[in-house]
């Protein structure tokens, strides 16, 4: 064969084995087994990390005490302002209600106005008049009055007056927030004509007013029977109890009826409250 300069690959696993061997004498590198001979590599590497755990629990280690940091500047006290007063919500605005009033209250509105004027004008703090020529009574607010909600619930009070209302019924509506005045008319229940319709009122009132007396005290409420109108003054839970026995009268259910069925309605009541 001819020399081509170069030598060919041993071809056996010993002679390849021998090469690495040789290699492996002749490097640089640290050879574990020749420096540890007694150790194997997963215990030598145990041992370095325990050397460097002893080497950190022997070394002191100073503490230098942190300085305080500077505050920063505190904020300014919270502003107090005083409640706005009822011309100053209304960017000094005077404010009106007018309400209208009937030819047949006309009468009543002269005999007890001041029964009306001394509450509205003393404790709540709003002006009050009637005009003459218009026949209504205006109510307006002033600087010294305390909330402008006193306003419109001076103007409730003057309307359920209006409807019927006794004074001392219809100045409940200025000590309580949650009292209202629903309104409606018979032939939103039932189209009623004659006869039938006058039956249908009579059943609403009974003898002497029993039937609608019955009902008010057992729902707390006042109830004004003003032709084929009606009227409730009272809280929202209260009026809704009111207009069902009214409705069923309508309807044509017997008083008896009606009630028992409020017996029943005010005993739930009274366990609720």
């Amino acid at each position: 064969m001819l020399d081509l300069g170069y030598k060919s690959r041993p071809a056996s696993r010993a002679a390849r084995f021998h090469l690495l061997s040789s290699a492996r004498r002749q490097s640089p590198l640290l050879n574990v087994d020749q420096s540890f001979p007694n150790q194997t590599p997963a215990s030598f590497c145990c041992n370095n990390i325990k050397m460097s755990i002893e080497a950190s629990a022997t070394m002191e280690i100073e503490t230098v005490p942190s300085e305080p940091k500077p505050e920063s500047n505190p904020l300014p006290p919270k502003p107090k302002f005083e409640p706005l007063k009822a011309h100053e919500m209304s960017d000094g605005r005077v404010q009106f209600r007018k309400v209208s009033v009937p030819p047949h209250r006309y009468s009543p509105l002269k005999k007890y106005w001041m029964d009306i004027y001394t509450p509205i004008y003393e404790q709540m703090k709003i002006d009050i008049r009637m005009n003459l020529k218009a026949r209504k009574v205006e109510l307006k607010t002033r600087q010294d009055t305390p909330d402008i909600s006193n306003l419109q619930k001076c103007a409730d009070f003057v309307q359920a007056f209006m409807l019927g209302f006794d004074v001392p019924d219809a100045i409940a509506l200025l000590r309580l927030d949650e009292l209202y005045v629903e309104s409606f008319e018979i032939k939103d229940v039932k189209t009623l004509r004659g006869e039938h319709l006058s039956r249908a009122i009579g059943r609403l009132s009974g003898k002497g007013g029993k039937t609608k007396f019955a009902i008010e005290n057992a729902t707390k409420t006042r109830i004004v029977i003003a032709d084929t109108k009606i009227h409730i003054l009272g809280s929202f839970a209260n009026i809704k109890i009111a207009r069902d026995s009214l409705c069923s009268l309508i309807l044509g259910s017997p008083a008896g009826k009606v009630y028992s069925k409020l017996r029943q309605v005010s005993a739930r009541l009274a366990e609720r409250f």
